[in-house]
């Protein structure tokens, strides 16, 4: 997982109003918390912090520039968008030190093409794992090469990178492979032909 730098400053006036007016000046109240530490009240720059997340995912590692004081690594914590406008309102980080590890969902990839006549569902698209802060995956993938009808896999199935742990359920059911509706569909086709070429 990449680092990215981000120049950030402290905010000094709190409540809806002053959020108001740091959204208008183009930047995202922010609140940096961790470590037993007190909260940092931020304002992120919007265009960096949106393309920041858009180029390297929620799990992005963002060292903050903070104005006037030290350099900070965090992780994205949540992430509140306008129900009906969709941009950021606020954001929650996480404070993290370097060979500290985290526990983040990260993206499950299907890679691999199941075998003939079988319908793939994807039952999760992310898992939680524990992994250093700096050394997060971007996404897991979980082959499906030739999985034939009836095949199931699980969190368990997910090949983890050295120094990950999984910390969802190893039984949580990610793939399941059934048969095709069209391939239903022909044999039912079949089946009725079958039986109108006895009764003639």
């Amino acid at each position: 997982m990449s680092e990215v730098r981000i120049a950030v400053e402290q905010r000094t006036e709190f409540g809806k109003g002053a959020a108001r007016r740091t959204r208008r000046a183009g930047k995202i109240p922010a609140v940096l918390y961790g470590h037993g530490s007190d909260p940092k009240h931020l304002s992120l720059p919007s265009v960096e912090f949106a393309r920041a997340i858009r180029e390297n995912g929620h799990n992005a590692v963002l060292t903050l520039d903070v104005s006037g004081g030290d350099s900070e690594l965090a992780l994205t914590k949540t992430i509140t968008t306008h129900p009906i406008k969709n941009y950021i309102e606020h954001v929650d980080l996480l404070l993290v030190k370097r060979g500290e590890k985290v526990t983040v969902a990260v993206p499950v990839v299907l890679v691999g093409e199941a075998g003939p006549g079988g319908l793939v569902s994807q039952e999760i698209t992310e898992v939680e794992i524990e992994a250093e802060a700096l050394h997060i995956p971007e996404q897991l993938e979980l082959s499906i090469a030739g999985a034939e009808i009836g095949t199931q896999l699980h969190a368990s199935d997910i090949q983890l990178p050295a120094g990950v742990t999984l910390q969802a359920d190893p039984e949580a059911l990610v793939v399941n492979v059934s048969e095709a509706a069209a391939s239903m569909a022909e044999e039912a086709a079949e089946a009725a032909e079958g039986e109108t070429a006895e009764e003639a």
